[in-house]
C-alpha cells in the first residue's frame, strides 16, 4: 500500500532558540532562527517584532535586541512569504507623476513617504504607459498593495478590482468623490477664485488666463480658468509654452486684447510672463497686474514682489496616519476630506 510521509509542522513556542544551534553558514541569508538565537529569544517573537504586530505586548528592551539582532545580521523579512500569509502586501500605491512637480508636492510626498514608512509601509509611486483610469486597475492589483491612491479618472468598476485584490483602503483623488471609495477632495477651482477676486477688488474685471500646453497640466488649469469664471469676471484664456518666445507672443496679445490683469497658472509661468512684459516696456502692476500660485521663494525675490495664492496641502504625516487608520478599519463607510486650501499673498505685482 503506498504511503506518503507527512512532518508534523511545529507550532512556535515563546521558548528562545537553543544556544547551540549554529549560525548561519557562509554565504546564506540569514534567517528569523538566527536573529531569535542572537537575540535570545523565540522565533514568534522575532515575528511579532519585525511585523510590528500590535496583537502581542513586547517590552521595549526585547524588540531593541530584535532589530539590533537583525541589523548586525544583515537579516530583513521576507517581503513575499508575508504577503501571502496576509493575502497583501504592506505597499501604498500612489500615481507617478505624468506631469512636472514643483516644490509644494515634491516636499509634500518626501514628508508622506518618510511618514508611510515609520508606520511600516512602504510607498510606490506606479503608473502603467499607456493605461489609465479603470483599465489601469488590473495592473495595479497585481502588486496587491494593502492600500490604494487611486489616479484620477479611476471609477467604480477599477475600484472593485482593487478591493477584490485585497486593498483594504482604496482613496480617490480628484475634484469628486467615486462611489465606494475613500475620497482626497483637491478642487482647483478654489485657486482660481481666490486669485479672481482679488483682482477684482483691484478694478480689474477682465482677466487674462495662462493656460500652459504643457501635457497634463490642463487637469490643473481648465478647473482654475473655471474659478475664475465662478466670480463673475470676464475669464480670456492664453494658451502658453513654457518658453520666452511663446511668453512675447502672449505680451503681444494681451496688448491687443486690453488686458490690464492676468493670473499666470502658477509662479513659474508668472516670473516667465513678468520678464517678457518688462522686456516690452510694460509696467507691473501699473499696466498688467500678475497673479501666480504656490508662493515660491523665488516669487519674493522678484522686483516687482510677486502676488500669489498660497497652497496649503495636508502635512504628510497627517494623511500617512489617515491612510494607516483606513488599512486598520476596512469596513467603514467611505470618507471624504478637502485637502487643498488657497489663500491670497499680497505683495507688488498687483
Amino acid at each position: 500500500m503506498p504511503y506518503v510521509m507527512v512532518e508534523k509542522p511545529q507550532i512556535p513556542s515563546q521558548q528562545p532558540v537553543p544556544a547551540e544551534s549554529t549560525g548561519p553558514s557562509r554565504g546564506s541569508a540569514p534567517t528569523s532562527a538566527d536573529v531569535a538565537r542572537q537575540a535570545g529569544v523565540s522565533r514568534a517573537t522575532v515575528s511579532y517584532v519585525l511585523n510590528n504586530t500590535s496583537a502581542v505586548r513586547i517590552s521595549e528592551p526585547t524588540r531593541r535586541r530584535v532589530h539590533e539582532a537583525a541589523k548586525e545580521l544583515g537579516y530583513v523579512p521576507h517581503a513575499a512569504a508575508r504577503s501571502l500569509r496576509a493575502g497583501h502586501t504592506r505597499i501604498v500605491l500612489m500615481p507617478a507623476p505624468d506631469v512636472p512637480v514643483g516644490t509644494l508636492y515634491s516636499g509634500f510626498l518626501n514628508e508622506f513617504q518618510w511618514a508611510l514608512s515609520r508606520l511600516d509601509y512602504t510607498a510606490v509611486q506606479y503608473g502603467s504607459v499607456g493605461v489609465v483610469g479603470d483599465d489601469a486597475a488590473r495592473a495595479w492589483a497585481e502588486l496587491r498593495p494593502v492600500a490604494v491612491l487611486a489616479p484620477v479618472g479611476m471609477g467604480l468598476r477599477g475600484i472593485g478590482v482593487l478591493q477584490r485584490s485585497g486593498a483594504k483602503a482604496v482613496i480617490t483623488l480628484g475634484a469628486e468623490p467615486v462611489e465606494g471609495a475613500h475620497a482626497l477632495i483637491a478642487d482647483h477651482r478654489a485657486v482660481g477664485r481666490v486669485a479672481a477676486e482679488h483682482l477684482r477688488e483691484r478694478g480689474h474685471h477682465r482677466i487674462g488666463v495662462l493656460m500652459p500646453r504643457e501635457e497634463g497640466l490642463d487637469a490643473f488649469a481648465a478647473p482654475r480658468l473655471a474659478g475664475i469664471r465662478e466670480t463673475g469676471a470676464e475669464a480670456v484664456a492664453l494658451p502658453v509654452a513654457y518658453d520666452e518666445e511663446h511668453a512675447a507672443d502672449v505680451v503681444a496679445r494681451m496688448r491687443e486684447s486690453g488686458l490690464s490683469a492676468v493670473f499666470a497658472y502658477n509662479d513659474e509661468y508668472a516670473m516667465l510672463l513678468m520678464r517678457a512684459l518688462q522686456d516690452a516696456g510694460i509696467g507691473i502692476p501699473d499696466e498688467v497686474a500678475v497673479v501666480g500660485a504656490d508662493d515660491l521663494m523665488l516669487g519674493r525675490l522678484l522686483r516687482p514682489r510677486l502676488t500669489t495664492v498660497r497652497l496649503a496641502l495636508p502635512s504628510g504625516q497627517e494623511l500617512a496616519e489617515f491612510v494607516d487608520r483606513l488599512v486598520r478599519t476596512p469596513a467603514a463607510e467611505p470618507e471624504i476630506r478637502d485637502v487643498l486650501g488657497a489663500s491670497l499673498v499680497r505683495r507688488e505685482s498687483t
